[in-house]
């Protein structure tokens, strides 16, 4: 009997702790079932005329994917971010094929592209396919980027303000400038044709004279000796009614500035006056590496929107620093913030959904971003408050009024929307 009653209670132990490990791998293997991917495409220039600003997105980007994973799995979600990082060169047509690319892997959420003319083209197909795109850069106005009504522009959003915003602060500074006439040269790309229809306009209301604009095309060429030769001509007419000091060469270009620059001959009347610029050329690292001399000597104003402050921005330029010897720039404050914002929405819709839904997170964002700027979920944004209009394009409040001196890139004061005034630094 005793036997008997032993091997039983052997067999009872041994189903026991059969059953306890097959609970186990169970447990296990739903944990692994449960853990949710959230693919986040993200578009950048590493390769072409927005580089110095690609790279800042990139590093951002990625450190933010590290920083919401981290904080998912504090709070015991099971969400995690899987970022697929793309080099567009800010060409239309690359932008384009790479959104078709990433979708056929299953990416629905991007951050980017970065220019406002890879936008125009990504646009239609993003709406057909219902794939959200987040902009840290693109700041053209809307029928620039081929969108006449907000809900036209429902899965897209850009988390920058458009050049609306920009032209009365570029106005303004000008006219704190002393400056009384003006020339303008242009990307021939949505982007660059918005800022000088907009920028115009501002001159115009400020009383400053726009003697031409001058255009040139997109992708940039090689050799612009013919436009500096036309920039000159009308410089030269301009001085028979103006000072020096009071004409500015106004630049709605990207990093090639640095190229024009490098062709103006050190004699040109273009560097005995100043140069305006704008995000396309603040903080450029092409400009002073290449050009250091010339872009000091014309100082190269050039305004950014960029607010950052606060302990989260603090811990953001702690890791950036580390990791890439500087600190992040407006753009790449931008990008950190549009992760954020996507893998929160995105685990909202699920939460709620049990599944993706491209119309229920598109809806849900801009109360998200809201939420997000009061630091509802532990974090608080490091590019300033996070707040949307009609369109989906971020409201505009300051811009931060770069120079070049001594080779180097120096913040001079800011423009605040609210006021309309330039405040010198």
């Amino acid at each position: 009997m005793r036997g008997l009653f032993g091997l039983a209670a052997a067999i009872i132990i041994i189903v026991f702790v059969s059953g306890c490990m097959q609970t186990g791998e169970k447990t296990a293997a739903e944990a692994e079932v449960k853990e949710v991917e959230i693919p986040v495409g993200v578009l950048v220039d590493l390769s072409g005329p927005l580089t110095t600003y690609g790279w800042d997105i990139k590093t951002a980007t990625t450190i933010a994917g590290e920083d919401v994973n981290k904080k998912f799995a504090e709070d015991g979600k099971p969400y995690r971010v899987k970022l697929y990082i793309e080099d567009t060169g800010a060409d239309p047509k690359k932008a384009l094929d790479t959104v078709m690319a990433l979708q056929a892997k299953g990416v629905k959420l991007i951050v980017g592209p970065m220019s406002s003319g890879e936008l125009k083209s990504v646009s239609e197909y993003s709406r057909s396919n219902k794939i959200i795109l987040a902009s840290p850069s693109s700041t053209a106005e809307t029928k620039y980027i081929g969108v006449t009504a907000p809900e036209e522009k429902k899965f897209i959003f850009r988390f920058v303000p458009t050049d609306s915003f920009q032209t009365k602060g570029i106005a303004e500074l000008t006219h704190e400038l002393g400056v009384k006439a003006v020339v303008i040269t242009y990307t021939g790309n949505a982007w660059g044709k918005g800022l000088e229809e907009f920028g115009r306009e501002e001159f115009e209301k400020q009383g400053v004279e726009v003697k031409t604009s001058v255009e040139y095309p997109n992708p940039p060429p090689a050799d612009f000796t013919p436009y500096i030769a036309t920039l000159e001509e009308n410089v030269n007419t301009l001085l028979k009614d103006y000072s020096r000091d009071e004409i500015a060469v106004v630049v709605f270009s990207y990093e090639e500035v640095a190229t024009m620059l490098a062709q103006t001959k050190d004699s040109s009347v273009l560097l005995d006056v100043k140069w305006v610029g704008c995000d396309g050329t603040a903080k450029s690292s092409k400009i002073i590496e290449d050009v250091p001399e010339k872009a000091s000597r014309i100082k190269l104003f050039s305004t950014v929107s960029e607010t950052k402050g606060g302990e989260d921005f603090d811990k953001l330029n702690t890791t950036y620093y580390q990791q890439i010897g500087n600190s992040p720039q407006g753009y790449g404050l931008n990008s950190y913030d549009a992760t954020w914002v996507l893998a929160l929405s995105f685990a909202e819709v699920y939460d709620k959904e049990g599944k993706y839904n491209a119309d229920a997170m598109a809806e849900a964002m801009p109360g998200m971003a809201e939420e997000y700027s009061m630091g509802n979920y532990g974090v608080y944004p490091v590019s300033g408050e996070v707040k949307f209009n009609e369109y989906r394009d971020r409201i505009g409040s300051r811009y931060i009024i770069y120079a070049v001196s001594d080779g180097n890139w120096n913040a001079n004061g800011v423009w605040e929307f609210a006021t309309n005034r330039v405040e010198w630094s």
